[in-house]
């Protein structure tokens, strides 16, 4: 009687693991999806874009393996010397995340560099000319930009 009891939770602790394995699983390879579609909507060079779009899908295609097949990243992590599959995971993201900040930090000079080149052709091209100077009486700096701005 004890043993057909241990056996019946046994399995029915199976099928709830093997249940709530199959939400998790759905709800990774959803998130995997969703931000590749994130990712690859991008307004770069069409180069860029495409070797950009071939590592998402790259990417999305090993999540996906990795999430149905879990038992496949710690046989891989045995192959490379990494002792589990969690930790060679976690060192991918290490370096995932790396390449992102650095991408990050990146575009973000470029950015910077880019509205400094802008700000300075808006200045010159509202700079009033030497002529205009002698002819117009001063006038406060922020008229022609907020003429409801309050005035100190």
């Amino acid at each position: 009687m004890i043993h057909s009891q241990l056996v019946l939770a046994e399995a029915s602790l199976t099928s709830f693991a093997t249940t709530n394995r199959f939400w998790i699983q759905l709800l990774l390879i959803l998130g995997v999806v969703i931000a590749g579609i994130i990712l690859t909507r991008s307004s770069a060079g069409a180069r860029h874009q495409a070797i950009r779009r071939i590592f998402m899908a790259l990417f999305a295609a090993v999540a996906v393996y990795f999430i149905i097949f879990p038992s496949a990243a710690s046989q891989i992590a045995r192959i490379v010397g990494v002792g589990r599959g969690a930790d060679l995971l976690l060192y991918a993201l290490v370096v995932a995340f790396f390449s992102f900040v650095a991408t990050s930090f990146k575009r973000v000079a470029a950015m910077e560099r880019r509205i400094t080149e802008l700000s300075r052709q808006l200045a010159i091209s509202r700079a009033p000319g030497p002529e205009a100077i002698h002819q117009q009486p001063p006038t406060r700096p922020n008229e022609d930009i907020d003429p409801e701005a309050p005035t100190r």
